[in-house]
């Protein structure tokens, strides 16, 4: 089985190509929490998790899920993890394999990592791909992650193919822990009401439901489930939604929206 996580779609692309080409079941981890999170493994089924790195950490909602995660008699099963990021991603692993173990459960024996399109654009240095840049990386990706299901198919283990960065344990540890601690919130979340169309796209696209529409307009409901992965602000056909001030001047992106890019 392969739980995963993806907002702007960057995860969900490659996640669906290893549940393809694997043969095994894919499950939405936004979906999966409404139930107990209670599984049964087939004989000789793996154990995978696909998710986006978020401030060079596991996504909120991936942990979260983790912490209530039982799968029966899952010793002995292989387990691996896939992350995409834009640039790096520090000690991401080494954080879900902590959260693995605490929760009783087998750790990633390997793990792989693909950079992808940056979608993440709150901070005054962060910017959207150009097209030509978006090609490239989805290209080099496509062709990894090609390799990475090889390896998964054999199950080989120690296979570690990530990117960490500078500073990995400081990008994840102390900026990381003020990122996801301070930064990962909807109350930041604004929307043009002159702009706006009424469409419901934002909510269509939203992973966790934490953006309903009221009047008319997207409302967020301050309730700790937005994961800040902005495929509301990203998917709004005219750009009338914004988090603060800084994207009103920054560009959109979700896999599948340059079609060129993404052939």
């Amino acid at each position: 089985m392969i739980f995963y996580f993806s907002g702007t779609g960057n995860t969900r692309w490659a996640a669906e190509r290893l549940a393809q080409a694997i043969g095994e079941r894919l499950l939405f981890i936004p979906s999966e929490m409404k139930g107990d999170c209670h599984y049964s493994l087939e004989e000789g089924e793996r154990i995978g998790f696909c998710f986006p790195t978020h401030g060079w950490q596991p996504p909120r909602i991936v942990r979260r899920f983790i912490r209530r995660l039982k799968i029966e008699h899952a010793e002995g099963h292989y387990c691996y993890a896939l992350t995409t990021c834009g640039d790096s991603i520090g000690r991401t692993m080494e954080i879900l394999n902590k959260e693995l173990q605490h929760s009783g459960l087998p750790q990633a024996s390997s793990m792989f990592s693909l950079i992808m399109p940056e979608s993440y654009v709150c901070l005054p240095f962060m910017y959207t791909d150009t097209p030509e840049r978006e090609k490239e990386k989805i290209e080099v990706a496509s062709q990894q992650l090609d390799d990475y299901i090889g390896m998964i198919l054999q199950r080989k283990t120690q296979e570690i193919h990530t990117v960490k960065g500078i500073a990995p344990w400081s990008m994840s540890h102390i900026v990381g822990n003020y990122f996801n601690g301070r930064m990962v919130t909807d109350k930041k979340f604004s929307v043009d009401a002159d702009a706006c169309i009424h469409c419901g796209k934002c909510q269509q696209v939203c992973p966790t439901g934490d953006l309903v529409i009221t009047e008319g307009l997207p409302s967020w409901q301050h309730d700790g489930s937005c994961t800040c992965c902005l495929a509301c602000y990203h998917h709004c056909p005219k750009h009338a939604i914004n988090y603060g001030a800084i994207t009103r001047k920054r560009g959109q992106y979700f896999f599948g929206h340059n079609k060129k890019a993404t052939s």
